[in-house]
């Protein structure tokens, strides 16, 4: 398991009053349709800040898969896309110590304070990465949000570990800047 997220669900009691499996129950005994719908109700109703609200839905849905699991089904059919997705996470870890990687079914959603990133391996041969960076003008590599709606802001397709440069390091840098 990755050892930040490790330490979010260690930091769970202290910081929200309860254990990530007090959390799945009071979860269990409601019915939500969408994963927003129960983030903004552990936030409106128990105060629970974003991140570990979003965490902590994610985990209550894939109460059967580690977060390691989820990756790997990720990349089930697309092993070629491993090395852009692990030099990625290379430059998300050397961003700061209080970044989060969440895990989910499709995807791994980077967070600070707010989720400033996301990537997701869209194809068996790409990856699409999303960033939130507010008012920056799109590129023809830095494109708009695409799938990712409000989500992320923009979105940079990659095909290659070649393409996680100097340039893309300095957007997530920015990105992580602005999730402060």
């Amino acid at each position: 398991m990755d050892q930040a997220l490790q330490t979010m669900i260690n930091n769970m009691p202290e910081k929200t009053g309860k254990s990530l499996d007090e959390w799945k129950q009071i979860l269990k005994k409601k019915s939500f349709g969408k994963h927003g719908e129960a983030v903004k109700f552990l936030k409106e109703t128990h105060g629970v800040t974003h991140g570990f609200a979003n965490t902590i839905v994610t985990l209550s849905k894939e109460s059967n898969d580690t977060p390691d699991d989820l990756v790997t089904n990720q990349y089930k059919g697309k092993e070629n896309l491993i090395s852009i997705y692990e030099k990625l996470l290379t430059i998300v870890d050397s961003l700061g110590s209080d970044v989060i990687k969440t895990p989910k079914k499709t995807s791994v959603s980077i967070i600070r304070k707010k989720q400033f990133a996301l990537i997701k391996p869209a194809t068996k041969t790409r990856i699409d990465l999303g960033l939130k960076l507010k008012d920056k003008p799109t590129t023809e590599r830095l494109q708009n949000s695409g799938p990712f709606g409000t989500m992320c802001t923009h979105r940079v397709q990659l095909q290659s570990i070649d393409q996680v440069d100097t340039e893309l390091t300095e957007w997530l840098r920015e990105a992580y800047k602005m999730a402060e």
